[in-house]
């Protein structure tokens, strides 16, 4: 928050002091305005209630620029922008900021609707509010003193809010006649300003024209499905739009669902009774194409994505009506029981799918991956994809094939089971490939080419296989191009392994310069030594070492022993023997 502030501090007094355009008539740049502000306040990530918040503050603060208060702290009194004090352009962007905080409410409320149906209602009431904001802003927009830009963004800007209340009340006809207009005005504005601008008002074209193919499809334009499934190919329909686009696709399948009572698989036929199941299988033809059609990776990836959530909440319901039929058996020894029930056939083929899509996803993006590693590295300092990142793709797709092998009613399929082994074959050949490029980034070269020769191994052994199965090979990688790429390498190699002999011979002398001797001690020899030029360089040894030095020689004093002093007897007083008259005088103090 307290960045939110600082960010408003820097950015918002040049939007707020806006002053009179070059032909004297004032001037609002709306849509480059909130476009800013939703960016830098929350909208790039979904955070409407921050977006909320700013409004809010910089309402405050044009208030308080331009005198324009409400009363004081004790009492509210209201006022209204009207022609009349219409002197500045900051009277305007008032009323587009009360707008966009109504409209960001709207926006907080409807993600919180998905928990709190009862919060739709709160949602609609800002919805009208925000496009009454609108509404009053073009009317003083009407007025001579504003420039014709600003008017007709005004009034695009009101026709986007209109057209957002009644695409939320499911006034088809009315949201897409406002839409067409919103689209109308921002289309020829981007025909007569600057290429900056144009891009600008062509990005608001291409938020509303879902909706408005949206609209279209429900008043009864059957040809617009199509154009909607297009959008969602190419990613388009963010937002609110997606959900709804969602729900659409749901309700044509489940419409079609009624027609749908069996399905055929590895000869077999099921019976489909569950709605779930049969909504999933009617679409995925539908999600399967899509993927072909994706225009990027990121797209692809999504996709991708939603058909395996789909997958996965089908076979969920599948297992729950498992159960109960497991149930039923119990109480009913039934003869059949070993035999694979209808269900438990549909819930192998639901695993089949999913299963199939996991590899074909990591196989997509085991790919992309491959594309990149071959790529010259733009940027040292940034990490760049790795062989082990692959190994790791290749270590899930094995897992999911190896899961396919023990699918329950496929046990006694040998065809099944012989596809499933050679497409395991084909990739481990491609893991233990770039096992071998992780060994061969380290100079491991003997443990490398042990690897290719596996490739190879792995690969005419798939190429055997595949002769007694026709079209087998037609959804698996080239195996036919990894042996050329195989044989390549290992010469690559081979090469690189004799070079890096004569790179180990000299590595001694490489690796010296690299020792702690500093300068003074080896000036007998020559090195390229870059630090000796650098800020520190190894000179001398300092502190230097402690090196021996002759000590101080110690006297010893050894005759004092022998030598024989004179006699001191004649020197040293004797006391005399007092007796009792001394003891006497000593006790009176008389011999003192």
């Amino acid at each position: 928050m307290a960045a939110d502030k600082q960010n408003e501090a820097k950015v918002s007094p040049m939007d707020e002091n806006k002053e009179n355009t070059p032909d004297g008539g004032l001037g609002l740049e709306i849509l480059q305005i909130i476009k800013e502000s939703q960016q830098q306040h929350g909208l790039r990530h979904g955070d409407y209630q921050r977006y909320r918040g700013y409004c809010s503050r910089r309402l405050r603060r044009l208030r308080k620029t331009l005198g324009f208060k409400m009363g004081n702290r004790h009492k509210f009194i209201g006022k209204k922008i009207t022609v009349e004090i219409l002197s500045d352009s900051r009277y305007l962007l008032l009323v587009l900021m009360e707008a966009e905080r109504a409209w960001s409410y709207a926006m907080q409320l409807k993600q919180e609707a998905n928990t709190e149906p009862r919060k739709r209602f709160h949602l609609l009431a800002r919805l009208r509010k925000a496009a009454k904001h609108s509404e009053k802003l073009e009317k003083l927009c009407e007025s001579p003193r504003v420039d014709a830009k600003t008017k007709l963004e005004a009034q695009a800007y009101t026709a986007y809010l209109t057209g957002m209340v009644e695409f939320e009340l499911q006034e088809w006809k009315r949201a897409m006649e406002a839409f067409n207009k919103c689209k109308t005005i921002y289309e020829k504005l981007a025909s007569a300003f600057t290429e900056e601008m144009a891009l600008l008002y062509r990005q608001r074209v291409d938020e509303i024209s879902p909706n408005i193919r949206y609209c279209a499809y429900n008043i009864g334009d059957q040809n617009a499905i199509n154009d909607l499934m297009q959008m969602r190919l190419t990613g388009g329909g963010g937002g609110m739009m997606a959900e709804k686009l969602e729900a659409l696709i749901t309700q044509a399948r489940t419409k079609q669902a009624v027609t749908m009572s069996e399905v055929e698989w590895r000869g077999r036929t099921v019976p489909v009774k569950i709605d779930k199941a049969r909504i999933f299988l009617l679409g995925l033809a539908d999600n399967e194409a899509a993927i072909a059609q994706a225009s990027n990776e990121e797209t692809k990836e999504h996709l991708y994505e939603t058909l395996l959530a789909e997958c996965r909440d089908t076979i969920q319901a599948v297992r729950e009506e498992l159960k109960s039929e497991a149930k039923q058996r119990e109480r009913s020894s039934d003869a059949d029981s070993a035999k694979v029930s209808n269900l438990q056939f549909l819930h192998s083929y639901l695993t089949y799918i999913k299963l199939c899509t996991l590899v074909k996803r990591n196989e997509s993006m085991a790919h992309t991956l491959q594309a990149k590693l071959k790529e010259p590295e733009a940027d040292e300092n940034k990490r760049g994809p790795r062989p082990q990142d692959l190994i790791r793709l290749y270590d899930i797709i094995l897992q999911s094939l190896a899961e396919l092998s023990t699918l329950q009613g496929l046990e006694d399929d040998h065809n099944f089971q012989k596809e499933v082994s050679l497409k395991t074959l084909v990739y481990k050949a491609y893991r233990c490939f770039f096992i071998a490029q992780s060994y061969v980034l380290v100079k491991k070269w003997s443990e490398a080419l042990v690897l290719y020769e596996r490739v190879l191994k792995y690969a005419k052994e798939v190429q055997s296989k595949a002769k007694s199965l026709n079209n087998s090979l037609k959804d698996l990688p080239d195996v036919q191009e990894l042996i050329a790429e195989v044989n390549a390498e290992k010469y690559s190699l081979q090469a690189a392994a004799i070079l890096d002999t004569d790179e180990v011979a000299e590595a001694p002398s490489q690796q010296q310069v690299k020792d702690n001797t500093p300068l003074c001690s080896r000036l007998e020899t020559f090195r390229l030594d870059p630090t000796l030029v650098g800020k520190q360089p190894n000179l001398v040894q300092f502190p230097p070492d402690f090196q021996p030095i002759p000590c101080k020689p110690l006297f010893f004093d050894l005759a004092l022993n022998h030598v024989a002093f004179p006699p001191l007897d004649d020197k040293v007083e004797q006391k005399g023997k007092g007796g009792l008259t001394g003891y006497i005088k000593g006790i009176f103090g008389f011999g003192s």
